[in-house]
């Protein structure tokens, strides 16, 4: 006996209903974009053109941070994830440690170590505020020698040298005597794969960044660590989406694209925040990655309860031989 259900269907009206109600669950996530893009991991602020959050600031710099569950910000290269100490706006760094790298605590007990690079597709360079220290070196394969009488005799190799006379190997900085039988020389490498070959011949190394005094800005302190500076890409787009009195919103970009979107609390537009009424068919565009997730997952919710809807309906609807009838028209 049939089931008194098996030839009733659900009317196509409460069926739209249904779909429109699952999608705007996910409303609330497009509404207030913005607010997805945090601001600061533990002490350290996040700005354009910077994100945390995938689709936020510059797509420049997509991936190359986290911040992690015990708000530590770090940065991802090609050779690692380091800890950034500092990020500064104002004159475009990044200060970042290198566990691997040699520290006063080592003394003449050298570690293994790998050479620190950059991604360079990304806006990055390693500052010339740099100095590198390469420790026990192979005098049969680098050049060991006193900058200074080296490049007057030889000019032409001058960069080639390592300088066992430089200020910071005779001072090392926290710890002038932690080197004892040890030798040390300083060299500036050209590109990771010059730093790759030095460690070759060299038991390990450390780098040293000038950090200028706040007090006294000519007079430079050095300290352990590795500065990176960074271009801040500035565009027409992105200055109108900041702009206060146009909305202030926040700079960011579409996850699928890359295309420039500014994040408003009434959701993504491609213009400024106040002109949202005239970019309403931006409303859905170009959405950050959790709110993507959302509207998928009602996007598949929507298509299930309509294929759902569709295979009860084949299953139900009498058998007509390919004649429409009143029964089983679908609209």
């Amino acid at each position: 006996m049939d089931s008194p259900f098996t030839h009733k269907l659900i009317n196509p009206n409460m069926l739209f209903q249904i779909i429109t109600f699952i999608n705007l669950q996910f409303l609330p996530f497009i509404s207030s974009q913005s607010s997805l893009c945090r601001t600061s991991c533990g002490d350290i602020p996040i700005r354009y053109p910077f994100g945390i959050d995938d689709g936020c600031g510059s797509p420049y710099y997509r991936y190359v941070l986290a911040c992690s569950n015990s708000q530590k910000l770090e940065l991802r290269t090609p050779s690692g994830r380091y800890p950034v100490g500092s990020l500064s706006y104002s004159d475009p760094h990044i200060l970042v440690s290198d566990p691997f790298m040699w520290n006063c605590q080592d003394g003449d007990n050298f570690r293994a170590t790998r050479p620190f690079s950059l991604d360079t597709s990304t806006h990055f360079s390693l500052s010339p505020q740099n100095d590198y220290l390469f420790f026990n070196c192979s005098e049969e394969n680098v050049i060991i020698e006193p900058k200074p009488i080296f490049c007057e005799r030889f000019p032409d190799r001058c960069d080639s040298s390592c300088d066992s006379s430089s200020y910071l190997c005779r001072h090392l900085p926290e710890c002038a005597s932690a080197l004892h039988g040890s030798s040390c020389c300083s060299y500036y490498p050209k590109a990771t794969e010059s730093l790759r070959l030095m460690l070759k011949y060299c038991a390990t190394y450390t780098s040293v960044y000038w950090r200028s005094n706040s007090a006294a800005p000519y007079d430079q302190v050095p300290e352990y660590g590795i500065r990176i500076d960074f271009d801040i890409p500035v565009t027409m787009h992105c200055l109108q989406c900041q702009d206060v009195s146009k909305g202030g919103g926040v700079c960011g970009f579409d996850t699928e694209t890359l295309s420039f979107l500014c994040l408003c609390k009434e959701g993504n537009v491609t213009t400024y925040c106040k002109d949202y009424n005239n970019s309403q068919q931006n409303r859905r565009a170009g959405v950050i990655a959790g709110t993507v997730s959302a509207v998928s997952a009602a996007g598949l919710l929507g298509a299930g309860a309509g294929i759902w809807y569709i295979r009860k309906m084949k299953a139900t609807a009498p058998v007509t031989c390919g004649v429409q009838s009143s029964e089983n028209r679908l609209f």
